[in-house]
């Protein structure tokens, strides 16, 4: 083999063995630049490989080449650190129905789940459920999905950014002192 030959093999291999760091890099740096843009009614969608790409235009779609649970747990503190965003989580209810026999390391991913989202309030709702509230924030609000290497079902976290430092009793107060927003507001 000669030395060109040589050269162009060690450059291959040291090529393919930087592209999972700069993917991983890039879907962080994605992040963190996206974040201070995002605000209430934005969602962040932590995602499995085989979740499909969406064509709604507010929806960007990123694969990650991390684990569900690096993704999850990145993101999650990159919440805890903005002042301007807090996150409702929603998770599959399927998830802590999917039988072990069925999908080989779905217990080990509940357990990991629960420990990332211990003490977050969590609101498990049928998979369709959360599809339709995210299909229709991608119509008129941004949706970051980031999807991992997991190939789980129903392991999907979804987070729905609302407004860190305003809260519903807080509106529901506004409201009630301005009449004309308390006509102009649907009853819950």
């Amino acid at each position: 083999m000669s030395i060109c030959q040589t050269i162009k093999k060690v450059v291959l291999v040291l090529a393919l063995a930087l592209v999972p760091v700069v993917q991983a890099e890039d879907w962080k740096d994605t992040l963190h630049k996206s974040l201070p843009l995002l605000g209430h009614r934005n969602w962040i969608v932590i995602v499995d490989s085989a979740y499909p790409l969406q064509v709604s235009p507010g929806v960007k779609t990123i694969d990650t080449g991390a684990t569900q649970e690096a993704v999850t747990a990145a993101v999650l503190k990159a919440l805890a650190g903005a002042k301007h965003v807090k996150p409702t989580i929603y998770v599959d209810l399927e998830l802590e129905y999917v039988p072990e026999n069925d999908a080989s390391g779905i217990s080990a991913y509940r357990a990991a789940l629960a420990k990332l989202l211990a003490g977050s309030e969590i609101t498990k709702l049928p998979h369709e459920q959360i599809i339709a509230k995210l299909d229709e924030a991608g119509k008129t609000f941004h949706v970051l999905l980031l999807k991992t290497n997991m190939t789980l079902p129903y392991t999907s976290v979804f987070l729905q950014l609302e407004c860190g430092y305003w809260n519903a009793a807080s509106e529901q107060r506004l409201r009630a002192l301005v009449p004309a927003l308390e006509k102009s507001t649907p009853k819950q």
